[in-house]
């Protein structure tokens, strides 16, 4: 808890000063953003990560959302972004826990990246933030960049998918802090890419997918893959018939 506290306290402090902060260059933004912001704003999930198996998550989860749309509507924007951040994580942790097994979890992690790509390029995510860009920073959490006034933003969906692959990596015996890491930095290099090829935007789910995915490949493999039935001569009854014989 103090660890969580402490955390918050810094996030808050770098929120409120940051536009008297020294104003870097592009890259040095994106890796201020990606390899100090994000690792601290996402710590929050992994010191809550307990929390996936309590009840009554999906409620919570709403009033939070619901909670945050109002903060956001107020214009409390730094209050809005972590309760944002709370409902989605709390909103993971419930729909977790309607999932059977792992192989349920890499089904989600295979589909959702295609999905994503064509809500980003084609479809509603494409328009919003094309033509209703107040609706995107509703739905999405702000990432500030240091200096100025702008900042990167992560739809909410993002961070439902984040919390989701890191509980299911707790939750299923996976490696946790490597998906952690992996995670995070999926998101600085959809970030990064996106500087890169100077556009507005790019689907973040197909390299959180990878974040999931790649760290756990082989513990994945083990959990899902099909399991032959024995041969005749393997079988229980045939090896009390050799060993009668």
């Amino acid at each position: 808890m103090a660890a969580f506290v402490a955390l918050v306290g810094v996030l808050v402090a770098y929120y409120l000063v940051r536009a008297s902060l020294p104003d870097l260059s592009n890259w040095g933004d994106v890796a201020f953003i990606a390899l100090v912001l994000m690792p601290a704003t996402f710590g929050l999930v992994l010191l809550v990560l307990p929390l996936w198996r309590a009840r009554g998550l999906l409620l919570v989860g709403i009033a939070l959302l619901v909670f945050a749309l109002v903060l956001d509507h107020a214009d409390a924007r730094l209050g809005a972004n972590f309760m944002k951040l709370a409902a989605m994580t709390a909103l993971a942790f419930a729909f977790l826990q309607l999932f059977e097994n792992v192989s349920w979890v890499v089904l989600v992690a295979c589909i959702i990246p295609i999905v994503d790509s064509y809500s980003v390029w084609r479809g509603p995510t494409q328009h919003i933030v094309a033509h209703q860009r107040h609706l995107f920073t509703t739905l999405s959490i702000a990432f500030p960049v240091p200096g100025e006034h702008g900042s990167a933003n992560l739809g909410l969906p993002d961070l439902l998918f984040f919390a989701l692959f890191l509980a299911a990596a707790a939750r299923f015996h996976l490696r946790v802090v490597w998906t952690w890491v992996a995670l995070v930095l999926s998101f600085g290099a959809t970030m990064a890419l996106a500087v890169g090829f100077d556009v507005a935007g790019l689907p973040a789910l197909p390299l959180l997918s990878l974040g999931f995915l790649l760290p756990n490949a082989d513990l994945l493999w083990a959990a899902i893959r099909p399991r032959g039935r024995p041969r005749p001569s393997e079988s229980p009854s045939a090896q009390k018939r050799v060993e009668a014989g």
